[in-house]
C-alpha cells in the first residue's frame, strides 16, 4: 500500500475513533448527570380540621414560599358540603394554615370549575376555571368559564379579562375559552395564557391592564377552533404529530422568554420563543406525558419538570432531553397542575387523589 494511501486510512481512523469517544464521552456525561432528589412529606397538608377540601386542582408558589392551593369545594360529597374550605386555602411550606377565602362576590364572575390558580412578580393572585355547559358534572351550572380572575392576596377584587358565556373562539380578543393555566412574565409584564380546553392556543395580555396582545396555536400556527366538552385521547400517536394543540394545559415561561406548553392529550411538550416562534418539541407516544410543567428554582433554570405516567419526568429544559424522573415512594402521581417552591421543593395537585409535597434533598448521580 502506498504512504499515501496508508497516511489516509489512518487519519480516517482517527476520526472515527474521536467521534466514537466523543459520543461515548457525551453519553457518560448524561449517565452521571446530577440531578434533584425527592422524599414525600407525608405530614404536608394540615387542613384545619372544621373544614374539607374538595379536588386540589392546582398549587401556585407565592414570594415567601407559602403554598396557594385551589380546590374545587363542589366535588365534596353531600354529606361533607356543609364544611367545604372556600377555594383558595394557602399554607406555609412546613404544611400550617394561614388563610382561606374565595367564591361568589359582588363585580366578578367566580369559575364553575375552579382549574388553575398563579401568583405573579407583584403578589397578585390570578386564578381560572374550566367549567363546560355540557359537561354533566353533578353540582354545576351550565356554563363556560370564559374569563381569567385577578385579587390581592387578601381576595381583593382587582380585575377581570374576559365573561362567562361569552367567547367566540380562538380568534376572540376579549375572551378566553376555559382557560388551564396562566404565568405573568416579569420584563415584559405580560400575562401567557394556556386557553384550553376550549381554545387550543397560547393568548398574551398585558397583566396590568388586560388588553390583549398576540397569541398562536400548535408550531406558532393560527389557533381552529374545535371546541367541544368532550376531552378526546388519541390512541396512538405520531411524530411531530397534528398541527393543532388540543388540551393546552399548563404553561410556563422561563427567565429568559422561552415559552414551555403543555399539550396533554397530544402527549407533547412544545418550545417558543415569547412571540410565539416555535423553537422545538418533545413527544412521548408511549405514555401518558405532559400534563403539567414547573420549572426548576435555580439560576439558570437548568430543569422543566413534566408530569407523565406515574411520576414527574426531569427534563433539560434547553435541549429538551429527558434526563431522569421523579418517584419517590409513596408519590400520588404525576399531578393535574405542579409547582416548584425557592428551595426547591415540588408541590402536586392530583384532583382525586389530594394533593402532596415533595421535600428535595439535594443532587444526586443518578444513572438513567
Amino acid at each position: 500500500m502506498k504512504l499515501e494511501n496508508i497516511r489516509r486510512v489512518l487519519l480516517i481512523a482517527s476520526v472515527v475513533a474521536l467521534g466514537l469517544a466523543g459520543k461515548w464521552f457525551s453519553s457518560a456525561q448524561a449517565q452521571s448527570r446530577a440531578l434533584p432528589t425527592f422524599e414525600v412529606d407525608r405530614g404536608w397538608p394540615k387542613v384545619p380540621p372544621q373544614w374539607k377540601l374538595g379536588d386540589p386542582s392546582s398549587i401556585a408558589i407565592d414570594a415567601q414560599d407559602n403554598v396557594w392551593v385551589l380546590h374545587r369545594p363542589r366535588t365534596l360529597k353531600p354529606a361533607d358540603a356543609a364544611k367545604a374550605a372556600p377555594p383558595v386555602i394557602v399554607f406555609n411550606t412546613a404544611g400550617n394554615f394561614i388563610k382561606a377565602w374565595g367564591g361568589t362576590g359582588n363585580g366578578y364572575e367566580w369559575p364553575e370549575r375552579e382549574h388553575g390558580i398563579h401568583i405573579d412578580y407583584k403578589g397578585f393572585v390570578w386564578l381560572g376555571g374550566n367549567s363546560c355547559p355540557t359537561n354533566g358534572l353533578p353540582g354545576l351550572k351550565p356554563v363556560a368559564d370564559d374569563q381569567l380572575l385577578k385579587f390581592t392576596q387578601e381576595g381583593k377584587f382587582v380585575m377581570q379579562i374576559g365573561k362567562s358565556n361569552q367567547s367566540k373562539g380562538n380568534a376572540d380578543t376579549k375572551n378566553l375559552h376555559r382557560p388551564a393555566d396562566v404565568w405573568v412574565y416579569q420584563p415584559t409584564n405580560e400575562l401567557f395564557v394556556a386557553d384550553g380546553y376550549g381554545n387550543h392556543r397560547v393568548a398574551v395580555f398585558d397583566a396590568d391592564s388586560g388588553a390583549f396582545k398576540r397569541m398562536w396555536g400548535a408550531f406558532g400556527n393560527k389557533p381552529a377552533d374545535d371546541d367541544h366538552c368532550q376531552i378526546v385521547a388519541p390512541t396512538s400517536f405520531s411524530d411531530p404529530g397534528p398541527q393543532q394543540l388540543s388540551i393546552v394545559h399548563a404553561i410556563r415561561v422561563a427567565k429568559d422568554g422561552t415559552v414551555y406548553v403543555a399539550d396533554r392529550e397530544y402527549r407533547r411538550v412544545q418550545m417558543f420563543t415569547k412571540d410565539g416562534k416555535f423553537v422545538k418539541q418533545l413527544v412521548r407516544k408511549d405514555i401518558p406525558f405532559a400534563r403539567d410543567l414547573a420549572l426548576s428554582p435555580d439560576a439558570n433554570q437548568q430543569f422543566l419538570y413534566v408530569g407523565g405516567e406515574k411520576g414527574i419526568f426531569i427534563v433539560d429544559r434547553k435541549t429538551l432531553e429527558i434526563v431522569g424522573n421523579i418517584e419517590p415512594p409513596g408519590i400520588i402521581g404525576a399531578g393535574h397542575q405542579i409547582a416548584t417552591d425557592s428551595k426547591g421543593n415540588l408541590y402536586i395537585a392530583q384532583t382525586t387523589a389530594g394533593m402532596q409535597k415533595l421535600t428535595f434533598k439535594g443532587m444526586s448521580t443518578a444513572s438513567r
